[in-house]
């Protein structure tokens, strides 16, 4: 019997730093757009994105400066120049930026003067005064203190607040917040009026985007971080010791992957406290999370069941222990207060029965890496029965070849040995360089409802490519940028035949094209 009552999707995972651009890093303006007329085109339903928030150290976008705040460097300063802000000589002239990568430094340094000048001119015109001063109200809860933490950074040209700057700004508190707002009213509007440009231009390419019948799959880390402005404004919800430090950080334990485990670094949330107002920081965060995105991708997930909790300052993550989250009564509050909510849980790593019930119980779909599946557990076979092989996916899964923190298909195929590459090549019948695609094909073919492809692996490229390696900090990770827009649709054409061959268009199958289909490759309906 074929299910026709069930939708199936297809999507590409391709942060918008990634998109082409003169300007040194991707952004939101006609790049975007056309990205999104290009995924329409080839049926492609969703557009899987990184946090948008704006960076701290090492760019990462699982590191913000803040979980509510967009990245600024995302802006268009063409759309600015085209309402008004900006001249076109000022955004005509960028320096030689490079092509293949994002050069954080040289982007910030060159882009973010005129990003201020443009909200400079912005609040001098009295553009939409009404919905800016609306935008203000509404976001009063974290764009005020954003605001304040922005300007502090840049004084001090350092986001830890716990250990760099004067006490007298390091401590939030009433009296702090009164002090800078007087002193800096017009640096306070700047920040603002560049998190209202990123409302907007956000906003426009989002109702695009589902105006094409694109969803946009958004990614919420657990955890934020130490040098933020959630941890600054508010250090009562995260554990701390007697001196309001942190008393733990988040991080892995030992596998066979490090032997030392991964240390975050992130400080962990005291679930108690959170508790006591039913988790109305998370309730906020969620919120606005889902206003910037249609789907929710929950990374670590199995933080909310239980977490690795570091005592602070070890250099490892050795020394840690399991500590229990609140879990199924989180959810509970979620779903009272905001509804049901569309959420892929990330439930990778070292799952329990436990995390896997939260997951179940809320009926999240959980992720499979077809990577993962290739282990020798078998006699230099995979194991047939392995979760991560294609042919054991479940319906309610989200697929992929890889993610963000995996190398490229291509890149990790090259790294096998040759009596793995035989593997690989054997599972999935093909030969070396069919690789990608035959993965590609595995998976769309498989019975996930949600299957989503790095862009990197739609364009077959090596580990050149890969957007980040964990455990590392350097200008590689983070930067890859995609050179050739006409390489993109040539990949996403090919992907579009596959889209049209296992029904991933996200359309209930018609019972009588479905006969026809099936009638003619000659095999019985």
């Amino acid at each position: 019997m074929t299910n026709t009552e069930q939708r199936r999707f297809c999507g590409v995972l391709m942060h918008p730093t990634s998109l082409e651009g003169r300007h040194g890093i991707g952004d939101l303006g006609p790049k975007a757009y056309a990205f999104v007329d290009s995924l329409k085109k080839a049926d492609v339903r969703m557009w899987q994105i990184l946090p948008l928030g704006p960076t701290g150290y090492g760019n990462s976008p699982y590191a913000s400066r803040s979980t509510f705040a967009g990245n600024e460097l995302l802006l268009s300063l063409s759309l600015l120049a085209k309402e008004g802000y900006l001249s076109n000589e000022q955004v005509d002239s960028p320096p030689p930026f490079p092509k293949d990568r994002v050069d954080y430094s040289l982007v910030e340094a060159w882009k973010m003067p005129l990003l201020k000048i443009a909200a400079g001119n912005f609040l001098d015109q009295g553009d939409q005064k009404d919905e800016f001063s609306d935008f203000c109200d509404r976001n009063q809860f974290w764009l005020d203190d954003y605001a304040l933490f922005m300007i502090l950074y840049e004084h001090y040209n350092d986001a830890r607040w716990f250990s760099v700057w004067k006490k007298e700004d390091g401590v939030y508190s009433k009296d702090t917040v009164a002090r800078l707002q007087k002193k800096h009213p017009r640096k306070i509007a700047i920040w603002k009026a560049l998190q209202f440009f990123f409302e907007l231009q956000w906003q426009d390419l989002k109702r695009y985007a589902n105006g094409h019948e694109v969803s946009i799959v958004g990614d919420i880390p657990i955890f934020v971080a130490a040098d933020s402005v959630d941890t600054w404004s508010n250090i009562s919800l995260f554990k701390t010791d007697e001196s309001f430090h942190y008393s733990g950080v988040s991080g892995v334990p030992p596998d066979f992957f490090c032997a030392t485990g991964q240390l975050w670094g992130n400080p962990l949330y005291d679930w108690e406290v959170m508790k006591q107002d039913n988790y109305q920081w998370w309730m906020q965060r969620m919120k606005a999370q889902l206003h910037q995105c249609d789907i929710l991708r929950i990374d670590h997930f199995r933080g909310f069941e239980s977490y690795w909790e570091v005592p602070y300052g070890h250099k490892t993550a050795e020394h840690g222990s399991w500590v229990k989250a609140p879990g199924s009564d989180f959810f509970k509050q979620v779903k009272k207060q905001l509804g049901e909510l569309p959420i892929f849980a990330e439930d990778l790593g070292f799952m329990t029965p436990e995390v896997e019930r939260l997951r179940d119980e809320n009926n999240f779909p959980g992720m499979r890496i077809c990577q993962f599946g290739f282990t020798r557990d078998v006699a230099d076979f995979p194991n047939p029965y392995d979760l991560f092989l294609p042919h054991n996916y479940p319906s309610n899964c989200v697929a992929y070849t890889g993610t963000h923190d995996n190398n490229t298909v291509r890149g990790w195929f090259e790294e096998l040995e040759n009596k793995d590459k035989e593997m690989v090549m054997t599972y999935l019948g093909c030969h070396q360089k069919e690789v990608v695609w035959a993965m590609i094909r595995c998976i769309m073919a498989s019975h996930a409802q949600h299957v989503i492809f790095p862009m990197q692996d739609l364009l077959d490229l090596d580990a050149k490519a890969r957007m980040n390696t964990p455990s590392t900090c350097g200008s590689h990770n983070w930067s890859w940028r995609m050179e050739q827009e006409h390489e993109c649709d040539a990949s996403l054409a090919k992907l579009e035949k596959l889209i049209t061959i296992y029904g991933r268009n996200g359309k209930l199958a018609d019972e009588k094209e479905l006969g026809h289909l099936l009638a003619q490759t000659g095999r019985p309906c």
